[in-house]
């Protein structure tokens, strides 16, 4: 019963909208006439599809790993600060607090061609880098994506090392066990159900990424960082609804496959 306006909601909203999709992606975009697989033929066959899909995976690929490491390097160091931890909580969760416009604001007043960057380089004898127009933009959407997603995590990772009790450390130091052999045998083992919940929220928020991309760049950015995201926005806004629904679907297989080997991974631990 108390589950049950929740589960209306996500039928409502949700499930319904993507059955539709589904409909969708089985019928041409204007007459709604049953094309059967075509839709997805011309999918895969969209070399801006294939594009945006590897950069993509390729973003994830990069991104996941690194933001899941640093945050819970970051996360153990601040657990066994005596002072200050607070503060420092505070300083790594104002990125999540700053708006998208904001955050625009200062990527155009770092990358730009004539920008503080480019300025500093030219005072140490460099030479101008087109930040968002060269493949160095892909490294910038990287580097935005980790600033704003490295507090959320690590405050997931300090939730999890508060659950595990001082008592099993102090009996493994007094066992001889350092600090490399505590964090390996105790705390990793210990982690690993925070490890499959914020490995599978840092994938989802990497498509939140889009905003910030397209408020800098537009519609095209340089191929690079030209994402899903930015694909299924350029379709809409022809309404090339055919061709969005069936890259949808595609795309909420391969998310969802993606979770489930991460759980089963997990439960084989």
């Amino acid at each position: 019963m108390f589950l049950t306006p929740g589960f209306a909601g996500v039928v409502c909203f949700t499930l319904l909208p993507f059955a539709e999709v589904v409909r969708r992606s089985f019928q041409s975009a204007v007459t709604a006439k049953w094309v059967g697989w075509k839709n997805y033929e011309t999918v895969f066959a969209n070399t801006a599809f294939r594009m945006a899909a590897m950069n993509t995976l390729r973003f994830t690929g990069v991104c996941i790993p690194i933001l899941v490491t640093l945050s819970l390097t970051l996360a153990v160091v601040l657990q066994k600060l005596r002072s200050g931890k607070n503060f420092l909580k505070s300083v790594f969760l104002i990125p999540m607090a700053v708006p998208a416009a904001s955050v625009v604001l200062v990527w155009k007043t770092l990358f730009h061609s004539n920008g503080l960057l480019n300025g500093l380089l030219i005072k140490l004898g460099g030479e101008k880098i087109g930040w968002m127009t060269s493949g160095a933009a892909f490294s910038v959407l990287v580097v935005s994506y980790l600033w704003k997603n490295l507090g959320y995590d690590m405050i997931l990772w300090m939730a999890g090392l508060s659950g595990i009790s001082e008592d099993i450390y102090e009996a493994a130091r007094v066992d001889g066990a350092g600090e490399w052999k505590c964090f390996t045998r105790i705390t990793v083992p210990n982690l690993l159900p925070s490890l499959y919940t914020i490995t599978v929220l840092s994938f989802l928020n990497s498509f939140k990424v889009f905003r910030e991309a397209w408020l800098v760049a537009g519609d095209y950015p340089h191929q690079s960082m030209y994402l899903l995201q930015h694909l299924y926005n350029n379709w809409f806004r022809d309404l090339a609804f055919d061709k969005i629904s069936a890259a949808a679907v595609v795309n909420a297989l391969v998310v969802l496959a993606l979770i489930l080997v991460l759980r089963r991974s997990w439960e084989r631990e």
